[in-house]
Order: C-alpha cells, then sequence, then structure tokens
C-alpha cells in the first residue's frame, strides 16, 4: 500500500513538473512573442520617459512582447557592445534611444527593423533609409533662441555642447544660425562627458548674458551642474527639456514631453512589427503646438527682475511660482 502510495505521489509530482517546464517552454518559443532589445545611451529623465512611453503604448495593443533593456551609461563604445549582445538575442526589432545608441544599432543589424528615438538630425546621422525609421525629437531651436533674448534682452548666448555626439553638434550649428540671424554674439564650449559639464559652464558664463541648453544628451544628463552656475552667476538660462529641468531653477523650459515621444515611437515600433516596412515609415517628426510644452519659472524670473508677458504665460503648459507648479 505505501508503494502505491509513493507511486502515486511521484507520478503528480512528475507531471506538475513536465506541465511547468512545458509553459515556460511555450513562453520562450511562442512565435507570436516578439523580442525588442531597447538600447538607451544614458538614464535621464527625457530618455527614460522615452523608454516608458513605447512600453506604455505597445501594453494597449494586441501584440505580445518581451523586452531586453540595456543603458550604456553615456559611453559611446558600451552602446556599440550592447548592439552587438542584442544581434545574439536574435530580437525580432530593435530600438535606439538617442543618437549614438541608434547609430550604434544601425551598424550592426540590417536584416531587422532598426527604430530610433530622440534623434535630432537622422540625415546627418545616417539613420534613414533601408531598415531604418523612427521619431526625431528636432526642436524649434531659432524660436527658442529668439525667446530667451526677448525675455532677457540678452546680447551674448551661451552654450555646452558634446563635441563627440553628433546632435550636440548639429544642435550647437543650429544655435550659433539662430544668434547670428538675431545679431547676438555666441560662445560656446565643447565637453567629451558629463564630469566636464559643470568646468565648461563656468568657462564661459563670465562672458555670456544667458544659456541655452540644448536637448544633448551629455549635457541634459549634467544641467543640474549648469542649474548652480548659472544660479550663482545670477545668469538666466533657457533649457530645451521641460521633463529634466521641472525642479530647477530654470527660467524658461520649451520642448518636446518625451514621454509623449515615446508613445509616438511605439507607434512606429507597432507598424514595424504588423508589417509594415520601414523604408515606408521613415523618419517621423512631430510639429503640433501640442507636442511642445513651454514651462516658466516666476520664482527665478522675480529673482532677475524679468518680467514674462501675460500673453506668454497664457500659452504656457506649466507656470512655477512659489516653488508650485499650476
Amino acid at each position: 500500500m505505501k508503494n502505491h502510495k509513493l507511486l502515486s505521489i511521484m507520478l503528480i509530482l512528475s507531471l506538475a513538473t513536465s506541465s511547468i517546464f512545458a509553459q515556460g517552454s511555450n513562453e520562450v518559443t511562442n512565435s507570436n512573442v516578439k523580442k525588442i532589445g531597447i538600447s538607451k545611451l544614458l538614464p535621464h529623465p527625457a530618455l527614460d520617459a522615452v523608454e516608458k512611453g513605447i512600453q506604455d503604448y505597445l501594453a494597449t495593443t494586441d501584440l505580445e512582447v518581451v523586452y531586453n533593456l540595456q543603458n550604456a551609461n553615456g559611453d559611446i563604445s558600451t552602446a556599440a557592445s550592447i548592439a552587438q549582445q542584442l544581434k545574439s538575442d536574435n530580437c525580432d526589432l530593435v530600438v535606439g534611444i538617442a543618437t549614438p545608441s541608434a547609430q550604434s544599432l544601425a551598424n550592426v543589424f540590417t536584416d531587422i527593423p532598426v527604430v530610433f528615438s530622440a534623434v535630432t538630425d537622422p540625415k546627418s546621422a545616417s539613420l534613414e533609409g533601408g531598415n531604418l525609421c523612427g521619431v526625431s525629437d528636432a526642436n524649434p531651436v531659432s524660436a527658442q533662441i529668439k525667446l530667451l533674448v526677448e525675455l532677457t534682452n540678452a546680447k551674448t548666448i551661451g552654450n555646452v555642447y558634446a563635441s563627440g555626439e553628433a546632435n550636440g553638434v548639429v544642435l550647437m550649428e543650429m544655435a550659433k544660425a539662430a544668434c547670428d540671424e538675431l545679431g547676438v554674439e555666441f560662445v560656446s564650449a565643447a565637453v567629451s562627458n558629463t564630469s566636464e559639464v559643470k568646468m565648461a559652464a563656468q568657462s564661459i558664463i563670465g562672458r555670456v548674458d544667458a544659456i541655452y541648453v540644448a536637448t544633448d544628451n551629455t549635457v541634459i544628463s549634467a544641467v543640474a551642474s549648469i542649474n548652480d552656475v548659472c544660479k550663482k552667476a545670477n545668469k538666466p538660462y533657457l533649457s530645451s527639456d521641460p521633463t529634466s529641468t521641472g525642479e530647477l531653477d530654470c527660467l524658461v523650459s520649451w520642448g518636446f514631453n518625451y514621454y509623449n515621444l515615446g508613445l509616438e515611437t511605439g507607434k512606429v515600433i507597432e507598424s514595424c512589427l504588423t508589417g509594415t516596412a520601414p523604408s515606408e515609415i521613415g523618419s517621423v517628426y512631430l510639429t503640433k503646438p501640442s507636442d511642445f510644452e513651454l514651462w516658466f519659472n516666476l520664482d527665478v524670473a522675480k529673482e532677475l527682475n524679468i518680467t514674462i508677458s501675460d500673453e506668454l504665460l497664457d500659452s504656457a503648459a506649466v507656470i512655477i511660482k512659489d516653488g508650485v507648479k499650476n
């Protein structure tokens, strides 16, 4: 009798174990599940928001997806290594968040869709054609510079940029062109990594009336350093990324809501995974006013004796007063 009971228990355990392993095997080999590799240049609020927006959008679709999430911590050689790692992971589609990560993926993948996001100038970054498509975060640089000049009466605008990052160089050149058009002097300082941002800002702060902070990933990730330098020198700055400067002493932030950029990127991914060729999608540019957010900090304005018109305040998505966002 004991032997019969023991055999029965062993049989039940055997069946249960077989069931568990079969379920795990189905999850891995199910051809309906799409594997998406995401390579993000570095962690900061804007790029994190893109990543979350992608996942949140795809969660609303009928697609079954699993993710391999990678972060290069701002190192371009690490981004290249991540691309090779994702290659061996047999992904169905890969996503590069920020220009260097997208370029690294484009250099490795030719047989599956490579989707980019938060890339300022896809054309100059060689991210157009073939299996490449995605969403640009090109900002209205000329309009941003013009607003900063009008608010502050600045005669000289400063800019810190990453010389080794394609979008950083493009944005610096666009800012310089905007200043030239307005008859305003332009002073720039180049950096190669985030640890140099504060020193670069300090090197130019005495020669400028205001600083323009572009959507340069290396610089934005260290924008708190620029904030400290500007605050100590009583100089205003404009940030092109409200996501990263909401808690800082930034006079005006004007740029994308990067979570929404992630949602748009999710739509591109969905199209690719449901049969649309990347070449049919190409580069997507967001141009509607609702795609951008304008923030003003009235506490900073008061401290710097800067007046912001009611007309501008009426167009703002967020106004900070007495330390409170409205």
